[in-house]
């Protein structure tokens, strides 16, 4: 299980609208803030992601249930879009 305060993802090649669709998920799981992080490309390339991933912070209010959730959403999107990649802070 993550225990880390945030985390940084990004699925490659993924759609903006099915990020803003994972976001608008996974900001329903109580102690989860969600934004998405700018496409960090210098040029515009359609099969390049309009969107340079996800940004997950834990809340103080996150327990390990909100937690499970999350990896669940992950998991799901992950199955359907292929594996998610932590990004290096």
């Amino acid at each position: 299980m993550n225990t880390r305060s945030h985390l940084s993802i990004v699925y490659p090649q993924l759609p903006l609208a099915v990020y803003q669709e994972i976001a608008a998920h996974l900001r329903q799981v109580s102690g989860i803030a969600v934004d998405l992080l700018p496409q960090q490309s210098q040029q515009f390339d359609y099969q390049q992601s309009q969107a340079g991933g996800l940004k997950l912070v834990y809340l103080p209010g996150a327990d390990s249930a909100s937690r499970q959730r999350v990896e669940q959403i992950l998991a799901y999107y992950g199955n359907r879009y292929g594996a998610w990649q932590s990004l290096e802070e």
